[in-house]
């Protein structure tokens, strides 16, 4: 059962957050940085996205029941969010809307500024479909302290992990190749879009009281 919350929660993060997907574009923005000032956005910019992140995790719900919005409403319409994200992930819609938003912001006049929080923490790392899936995951296991445990465990590993992909960018974009990592995204799109309808199906059910 541990496995398997742990499994669970790794692939719906680590797909959500998409790194392999984040790094070519980081590698494109800290382009001309040395790699002390590479590492040094890297380590911000995650840093920034967990505290979103760990935010959504904890007062997501609260925030959620000031709306009057329940749990299995949130959990149908997060789930069409993340059916989108992954549609875009299998067609490339994705990365291609995150190169354009990069190439604004090196076009810019800000280019020169420290894009660590804006636009790597959010919306790249902490973004809509990161956000929905970290709320999705934790209630899912509401009342259950110790499996909620293993979920936020789980979200810092792959926010290291995180860290790790981006400070290894360029290593990774010449090793790998932009076909590999176009192929991986895509797997990762099927993924999340099981995961995402499985949890539209569930909120439906418990809505309609099956």
């Amino acid at each position: 059962m541990v496995f398997e919350i742990f499994l669970t929660a790794f692939v719906t993060f680590f797909v959500a957050i998409d790194p392999l997907g984040v790094a070519p574009i980081f590698a494109g923005l800290t382009q001309g940085r040395t790699a002390k000032q590479k590492h040094k956005i890297a380590l911000k910019g995650v840093f920034a996205s967990a505290i979103v992140l760990f935010l959504f995790a904890f007062f997501g719900k609260t925030f959620l029941g000031s709306l009057g919005i329940s749990l299995d409403a949130f959990r149908v319409s997060g789930g069409l969010l993340l059916l989108l994200v992954a549609i875009e992930m299998v067609f490339e819609k994705r990365t291609e809307r995150r190169n354009n938003r990069a190439e604004e912001i090196r076009a810019s006049d800000d280019a020169g500024e420290d894009i660590a929080i804006f636009p790597l923490a959010i919306p790249m790392i902490a973004g809509p479909g990161a956000i929905t899936a970290v709320m999705l995951t934790v209630t899912a296991f509401e009342g259950d302290f110790k499996s909620q445990g293993m979920v936020f465990g789980t979200l810092f590993l792959v926010l290291v992990l995180t860290y790790v992909i981006l400070v290894a960018a360029g290593w990774l974009v010449n090793l790998v190749g932009p076909s590999i990592t176009t192929g991986f995204t895509r797997i990762l799109g099927v993924i999340l879009a099981a995961l995402s309808v499985q949890y539209i199906f569930d909120g439906i059910k418990n809505l309609v009281g099956f």
